[in-house]
């Protein structure tokens, strides 16, 4: 079997400066990689700090087109290339359906859709004969358990996150017959204790959903045959193995990654 080494390999991972992202960002280092950390927030500077030396750090709002394109000439700049996107920014709102805002709607929209789709836009532009990069690569998309289930409270998020799914395997299939040279996947994360999964649990009690966000939670690993919640380290073992030579034949794929939740 070939080993996970991603040794000469650099990787732009949004959303990196915390949570899961910040978890991918220090395993694909781990495997060798050198990574530019992407973020809204300017914390994502101290995570990249915190890898070492030869990382880096660029500001990025997913929804932004321009910033889209600074970012990966950053990366091809500093880093000298451009071999790993990995699109993990994602926002996600809670409310009934009989409540939602618009203004939420919209936000969750443009963050977990528009953002995955220029991220694809321009990674593929990039990583295709011919672009900054012009090497191949790949590509992993952040989804969701909640694109394969119906937990309540969240019918928004998980419609944008079934619709990150759709638009990995159109951007695989459109790779392959292009002969960009770029696989494309995506991973779905089970319910992981990071600052969004703690926030989910006590906003799906808050709005009387389950008593408690102890509840909550036990309702989720009631649901889990492997019978305990996600931990980042799992998702991003998940995503390294993805954008590695382990994974050469594998694209337009969906991975869950959810201890059997959404089966």
């Amino acid at each position: 079997m070939t080993s996970i080494d991603l040794t000469g390999r650099t990787a732009l991972v949004t959303g990196g400066a915390q949570g899961l992202g910040e978890a991918m960002a220090i395993a694909l280092a781990g495997a060798g990689a050198t990574v530019m950390i992407a973020d809204i927030q300017d914390s994502g500077e101290q995570t990249a700090k915190a890898l070492g030396p030869e990382h880096g750090f660029v500001k990025l709002d997913v929804t932004d087109e321009a910033a889209w394109d600074a970012a990966v000439t950053q990366t091809v700049a500093q880093l000298g290339g451009l071999d790993i996107l990995v699109n993990n920014a994602g926002v996600e709102i809670t409310s009934l359906i009989t409540e939602v805002q618009v203004a939420d709607i919209q936000k969750m929209l443009d963050v977990n859709v528009l953002g995955t789709t220029l991220g694809l836009k321009h990674g593929l532009r990039a990583m295709r004969p011919g672009g900054v990069a012009g090497r191949g690569g790949a590509i992993v998309n952040v989804a969701s358990v909640a694109a394969t289930i119906a937990f309540p409270g969240i019918a928004v998020y998980s419609a944008t996150k079934s619709a990150v799914d759709r638009l990995t395997r159109v951007a695989a299939m459109e790779s392959g017959k292009l002969g960009y040279g770029v696989r494309v996947n995506c991973v779905y994360p089970g319910l992981v204790p990071t600052a969004m999964g703690i926030g989910l649990a006590n906003d799906v009690a808050g709005i009387g959903l389950f008593e408690s966000a102890e509840a909550a939670v036990g309702a989720v690993v009631e649901l889990t045959p492997a019978g305990r919640l996600g931990q980042v380290e799992d998702m991003a073992d998940a995503v390294v193995f993805l954008a590695s030579d382990a994974a050469r034949f594998i694209t337009g794929a969906g991975l869950p990654v959810d201890g059997g939740m959404g089966m």
